[in-house]
């Protein structure tokens, strides 16, 4: 327990370091302006915020959610989303805890790809890490502007990108190898047909399957974008919501992008019948899809491994 602490607490330090940066991004991004400067200012008054009055979740308590100088309040979105970051770290570190744990034991008097296998783990969790900070922000800045910019979600399938090409120089020799039977392109005229094979190894088949996860995502969306357009003759689906999808492909792969599209969906069509039962919306009302995504993804990111092979059991 105590070691596992030794995990968790600066993965909440850090967690709340950088949901504090996230405010800035949700408050900046959307309206196209520097994340860099000027510094972190009150939005009512405009004053430029101290040091010690922009101290993560301490520095909201002790003001008593009031800017210091004009005394308005502070809103609740700031301290919920260095808590929500803060969780996601917390979250990740203990699972990760968990499983380096239970591979030590399993490895026990084998470490010969130990290291590779830790690095792997570890490149894993960072990629879920840096998902679930952009899925928040994306989550808010959706909700607040219905806007989902692409500083983030392009910048997040660069990462996705990178993180895969990683994993792939970290694959052992041979593994993953796809071996595809076919005619010998090296065939002369005239001469017997010969029976080829080609080889595509590791890291070609491990880079292949990402880009067909980050297409394949962006296409559903785009389909059903293009069938809303031509039924109903204007738009319903924004661009922004299709690179948020690839996004999260680009991180987790298809299924877990679909469960991530299906879970979004759904809380959206429930949302929205809540809202049409409490006559506070129309057929035309605009919701913010994004938002429900970025929680589908979020989801998807702890759960779509055990609910994706409890549904192969089904099958």
């Amino acid at each position: 327990m105590t070691l596992q602490l030794a995990f968790e607490l600066p993965a909440l330090a850090l967690g709340l370091l950088f949901g504090s940066f996230l405010n800035v991004c949700i408050s900046r991004l959307p309206h196209h302006r520097s994340i860099v400067k000027p510094r972190s200012n009150c939005p009512q008054c405009g004053t430029t915020i101290r040091w010690y009055d922009n101290i993560p979740l301490l520095s909201w308590l002790l003001l008593r959610a009031r800017c210091r100088h004009c005394k308005k309040a502070i809103p609740w979105r700031y301290p919920l989303v260095e808590l929500a970051t803060g969780a996601w770290f917390v979250t990740l570190a203990g699972s990760m805890f968990g499983d380096i744990h239970l591979f030590r034991l399993a490895e026990h008097g084998l470490p010969l790809n130990a290291g590779a296998r830790d690095i792997s783990m570890l490149v894993m969790y960072l990629g879920i890490a840096i998902l679930g900070f952009l899925l928040i922000g994306l989550m808010v800045m959706d909700w607040q502007t219905h806007t989902l910019p692409d500083a983030f979600t392009f910048t997040g399938i660069a990462i996705g990108f990178l993180l895969a090409c990683v994993r792939a120089m970290l694959l052992p020799l041979n593994a993953d190898q796809i071996q595809l039977h076919g005619p010998s392109p090296l065939s002369s005229p005239g001469a017997v047909h010969d029976q080829g094979n080609v080889i595509l190894t590791g890291p070609e088949a491990l880079i292949g399957r990402w880009l067909l996860a980050t297409l394949g995502a962006a296409l559903i969306l785009l389909a059903v974008r293009w069938l809303y357009q031509a039924l109903r003759h204007r738009e319903g689906l924004g661009l922004g919501d299709v690179k948020l999808l690839a996004m999260i492909a680009a991180f987790l792969g298809f299924w877990p992008a679909v469960l991530a599209l299906f879970s979004g969906v759904l809380l959206a069509s429930l949302y929205a019948l809540t809202l049409l039962a409490r006559r506070r919306a129309d057929a035309a009302t605009r919701l913010p899809l994004g938002s429900f995504l970025a929680i589908g993804g979020l989801f998807s990111a702890l759960f779509a491994t055990s609910i994706i092979e409890w549904y192969k059991t089904l099958l």
